[in-house]
């Protein structure tokens, strides 16, 4: 059977090294999927991270709405069928998006939302940047639309995995130590019952590998990629 794919659209540089996997994962999807040489149709629009880092340590979440909507209308001008943030943090911004472009937006938490629901587990740990676990922009989708109840580690914790997130792996830097504290943290969560743990940082996944782990992890940028990669196969 002949297929046709559409383009997938991609924000990344936030940081780079997710956004790396991305543009890797979709395309070794792609081809396990439609065999022989193919590859995806993508385009992507890499922001300077440093302007992202610094609005968001000044909780200017307008300016940087205004530098992803940029990129999502680049995007869609040149030929972008749907737009995906190749971050979980900056989705907080995901309603500027929606309200800018006329092609589909895949949002990150609704993705990962249906694929815990699938598995039919319900008390979930999240663990990504402050923002991502303190604010509701993430979590409410999760608790509203798919029924989880959202565990979130104590408020120690969350410093320490906002630290690592920002500190090494968005530098690229995986570190045996940080491993062991994030492997400590899922732990605690273990022991307050949880059934599964979603990886809300992309680069999490660089760190935390499923056998690391003996719950169910949600690695939120693959699950992002698959749902792109099914919607782009015509």
């Amino acid at each position: 059977m002949k297929h046709q794919t559409k383009t997938i659209g991609l924000i990344g540089g936030m940081g780079w090294e997710s956004s790396k996997l991305y543009y890797e994962r979709i395309n070794k999807k792609m081809n396990t999927i439609l065999g022989g040489s193919h590859s995806a149709k993508i385009i992507m629009v890499s922001v300077d991270f440093a302007e992202i880092e610094k609005h968001t340590v000044a909780n200017d979440w307008k300016a940087i709405g205004k530098i992803v909507v940029k990129s999502a209308q680049q995007l869609e001008k040149a030929g972008a069928d749907m737009v995906l943030l190749c971050t979980n943090l900056i989705h907080i911004v995901s309603n500027q998006i929606n309200k800018n472009i006329s092609i589909p937006f895949l949002h990150i938490a609704e993705a990962t939302g249906e694929a815990i629901q699938q598995k039919g587990l319900k008390r979930i740990l999240l663990l990504g940047t402050k923002d991502t676990m303190e604010k509701d922009f993430y979590t409410k989708i999760l608790e509203d639309t798919y029924r989880l109840k959202v565990v979130i580690p104590n408020v120690e914790d969350r410093g320490s995995i906002h630290n690592i997130i920002y500190s090494e792996l968005l530098k690229g830097v995986f570190s045996k130590e940080s491993k062991n504290t994030m492997l400590e943290i899922i732990k605690k969560g273990q022991l307050d019952s949880v059934e599964g743990v979603i990886l809300g940082c992309t680069e999490l996944s660089m760190l935390i590998k499923e056998n690391d782990v003996s719950i169910p992890t949600f690695d939120t940028g693959d699950i992002h990629v698959d749902k792109a990669v099914m919607m782009s196969i015509i």
